[in-house]
């Protein structure tokens, strides 16, 4: 059979070109880190793949899904899996950037091949940054809030950027769609395109080995069975501490995001704490050299570190320089991360007292389909109106994230709904911009918004939009409009 696909494909001699491969100085643990991190990528890939079928990907869908995922014991151990692969993954690529590092392996003719591992590391950076809003809870929320607010204070482009990432002036379903195109789709096709680089170019000018210039009686061993043998048994074993924490410690999912809570106290994943370490050390003024310029030099300096090692030898007495450098990142990096989140611990006891996971998951959430139940503030008649629809549901599921939980809005992007005149006014016209949508800047009791609304008309049923409008119209603040039926909102579509 293997002749037979030999013939016909070459796999066979391709493969045994890919493992007959030299290792200076025989098999080691010391080169396990580069085939594990590619482990905990395919891991990450094959887990992500599964949770695309469950997740979706809206303002008005991304909790609930997610918490229809923490529900599931299978879904939410595949959640965990992916969770704590992307913590493995990102260590591992820490790891094998810092081995290669200590040895040396930079060195001429592998300039490059250093280059497309530090673009690795930013990538996987990346990938974790903009999952970690995908779950649309209070603290994806508003670190990821924080993260954009910080891109657009970055000279030139920084705004463009912001908003190209945000999709918009604020965050809402736009970002999430934008975060995860780019953590499902463009980070992974750039990250296979450069590990395949990386291979490639690793093949090309083949081990490194150990960091010494004299290989006079210096052993050579074989990738394979030795290394593979070695890289096996790494990759075996984070694989079975990723399972061992995703049982023992599964990724907490807070409430659904509120923008209007500005009492929130974010905190960011444990690989960005370095970053907020650095920033609680700068005043206020400052802000734009600790989290843009000192992190962009820092990375321009890493990039060209085979440029400044000037010795001419790998042996680590030649390159003490270097090594006492990469001690002081290490250690400044570990020292910045405990500070912060001995800070984050500090800010969380202060605060008031949070939800478990129990509590959050055991809140049943109503859908728009469900039982009427009772309004305060809506009339009999339009209840009557819009039969076997919860205006108040339905406002706190679609409406409350942009206009707040009691319609006082968000300034500068979304108006008020409380004590605003244009919703208590000419219902078709309350009607027609539920179901159209609105875009552009407008202004409500002297101040100035430019927010983006979207059409419901697709989204809701004109029931459900007869009774939201009715709810905002006689309950939030000092409403007292009259009801809207279903079939005015049928008679504008």
């Amino acid at each position: 059979m293997l002749n037979w696909i030999e013939r016909r494909t070459g796999f066979v001699s391709m493969t045994k070109d890919l493992l007959t491969e030299d290792v200076p100085g025989g098999a080691s643990y010391w080169y396990v880190f580069g085939s594990a991190t590619l482990f905990a990528m395919i891991v990450q890939i094959t887990t992500g793949i599964f949770l695309t079928f469950w997740y979706a990907p809206s303002a008005a869908t991304a909790w609930e899904s997610t918490r229809a995922i923490y529900l599931n014991p299978f879904e939410h151990w595949v959640l965990s899996i992916h969770y704590w692969g992307a913590t493995a993954m990102i260590a591992l690529v820490f790891l094998h950037l810092l081995q290669v590092a200590i040895f040396g392996a930079y060195k001429a003719p592998r300039e490059l091949q250093w280059v497309v591992g530090v673009l690795l590391l930013l990538i996987t950076l990346v990938l974790g940054l903009t999952g970690y809003l995908l779950p649309w809870d209070m603290n994806a929320y508003f670190a990821s809030q924080v993260s954009l607010n910080i891109t657009g204070t970055a000279p030139v482009a920084g705004p463009f950027i912001q908003d190209l990432a945000q999709g918009g002036g604020v965050m809402g379903t736009a970002t999430i769609n934008r975060f995860f195109g780019l953590h499902v789709w463009l980070m992974p096709a750039l990250l296979v395109l450069l590990v395949g680089a990386h291979l490639t170019i690793f093949r090309h000018n083949g081990p490194a080995g150990p960091p010494t210039e004299d290989r006079r009686g210096l052993k050579v061993g074989r990738f394979w069975p030795d290394q593979l043998f070695m890289d096996t048994v790494v990759s075996f074993f984070v694989f079975l501490l990723i399972l061992l924490l995703s049982f023992a410690a599964p990724p907490f999912l807070d409430q659904k995001a509120d923008p209007t809570n500005g009492a929130f106290q974010p905190y960011p994943a444990w690989y960005f704490l370095s970053l907020f370490g650095l920033l609680n050390l700068f005043p206020p003024q400052l802000d734009t050299v600790a989290t843009i310029y000192i992190p962009t030099l820092f990375l321009l300096l890493v990039l060209i570190v085979p440029w400044i090692d000037r010795s001419l030898s790998r042996s680590l007495g030649s390159r003490r320089g270097i090594l006492w450098g990469v001690f002081i990142v290490v250690a400044l990096i570990a020292g910045l991360s405990v500070q912060s989140q001995l800070h984050i611990m500090a800010l969380q006891a202060a605060g008031p007292p949070s939800l478990s996971e129990s509590q959050i998951l055991a809140a049943q959430p109503a859908t728009s389909s469900a039982p009427a139940a009772p309004v305060t503030g809506v009339s009999s008649s339009a209840s009557a109106a819009a039969p076997g629809a919860n205006g108040a549901t339905v406002f706190s599921q679609n409406c409350s994230t942009c206009h707040g939980a009691q319609g006082q809005g968000m300034p500068g992007a979304f108006p008020p709904l409380a004590n605003n005149p244009f919703v208590t006014g000419n219902p078709s016209q309350v009607i027609t911009t539920v179901l159209n949508g609105r875009s552009g800047p407008l202004t409500v009791n002297g101040q100035k918004y430019d927010g983006t609304m979207p059409a419901w008309k697709s989204q809701l049923s004109a029931p459900d939009i007869a009774a939201v409008i009715t709810y905002i119209r006689s309950s939030l603040g000092s409403n007292k409009a009259s009801p809207v039926t279903t079939a005015q909102v049928s008679a504008s579509k």
